[in-house]
């Protein structure tokens, strides 16, 4: 029988970012200002991973803000986001933020991928190619709805 051991540091840290940029966003005075700083910061969260997770984060950035430039930035849990008025509609998480084996997109609940009684809310990213583009366009386009 295991016992609770309680939160990982990792996940102690993606919540303390996360109260962070709640308190962050409340300062902010103008929705302009919050765009901009929401912006900002996710930027700044993308330069700051390591590499191979700064490379797909860049990208998936890049392409999230083509595919559906309705989608503002906004860091959750630490992490690159993306909100239609104010809801969660997807994420990127690098792998080094729990230490797993690979990058992930999500989406939330609000995203509009439904798809029968069954349908996949994340993808593993290993690296960038151009059908994984198509493939992250298309889904970007379609949560956004």
């Amino acid at each position: 029988m295991s016992t609770y051991e309680g939160f990982s540091a990792e996940e102690r840290a993606a919540m303390k970012d996360h109260a962070t940029e709640m308190k962050k966003a409340a300062r902010r005075s103008t929705k302009a200002d919050k765009a901009a700083e929401a912006l900002r910061d996710v930027l700044e969260k993308i330069a700051e991973m390591p590499e191979d997770d700064r490379i797909l984060g860049e990208r998936v950035h890049a392409i999230v803000t083509a595919a559906a430039p309705s989608l503002a930035p906004k860091l959750w849990y630490g992490q690159p986001a993306y909100a239609l008025d104010g809801k969660l509609i997807c994420f990127f998480q690098g792998r080094a933020k729990f230490k797993t084996r690979y990058a992930t997109l999500g989406f939330s609940e609000d995203a509009k991928l439904d798809e029968g009684a069954m349908w996949a809310t994340s993808y593993a990213l290993t690296e960038m190619t151009p059908e994984v583009e198509a493939r992250i366009t298309a889904l970007v386009k379609q949560a956004a709805g």
